[in-house]
């Protein structure tokens, strides 16, 4: 079946990367004149699969929480140019996340997995920098064209970054600590 792209599908061109020291981080974008666009806020995901179709096709469907309103998203699967990290992505605001959580239900979805996080957002260029504090560490992430050179700019080498989505960060938490939380939250809801 050919894979039909509408004009409002963009790629998300992304470098992930863990263990970062935020307020170090957040020294340097300021030495670079980089943009704070927004402070830290908390964000709440929810996604959703039926049946694990989704997930067995390297497709994710998300709801987000987060400061500035609902998100819905849709990502397809990555593929990589060098350590770049390219998805197709659909996505859209959303007026009322709890209708929107009841019709993804209604249509057969059910939420697979939740995570948090707390984002800060800066822009250095055309380059979105999220400084992000999860429940599983400090990470930062470099979306958009020429990420890699941004991020070098800020002393990371492209080819540490990391291939995992928070999601698969999180089911590989879990294989090595078991009694965690199945959730990847900052607190039980």
């Amino acid at each position: 079946m050919a894979e039909e792209h509408s004009a409002a599908a963009s790629e998300e061109r992304e470098l992930k990367f863990p263990e970062v020291e935020l307020s170090a981080l957040r020294d340097r974008l300021a030495e670079l004149q980089a943009e704070r666009v927004s402070a830290p806020s908390f964000e709440d995901n929810w996604i959703f699969d039926r049946q694990g179709h989704l997930k067995k096709e390297n497709h994710l469907l998300r709801l987000r929480l987060d400061g500035q309103g609902a998100q819905l998203t849709f990502k397809g699967p990555a593929r990589f140019e060098g350590h770049t990290k390219i998805r197709l992505e659909h996505q859209t605001r959303v007026a009322d996340v709890d209708s929107m959580r009841a019709i993804l239900l209604s249509l057969g979805y059910e939420v697979a997995r939740r995570y948090q996080k707390n984002r800060e957002v800066w822009r250095l260029g055309g380059v979105v920098i999220s400084l992000d504090h999860t429940p599983i560490g400090d990470f930062a992430e470099f979306e958009g064209a020429g990420c890699d050179k941004v991020a070098e700019r800020c002393g990371f080498r492209p080819e540490q970054a990391e291939r995992r989505n928070y999601l698969r960060l999180y089911e590989d938490y879990l294989v090595e600590n078991p009694d965690a939380s199945r959730d990847m939250t900052f607190r039980d809801d």
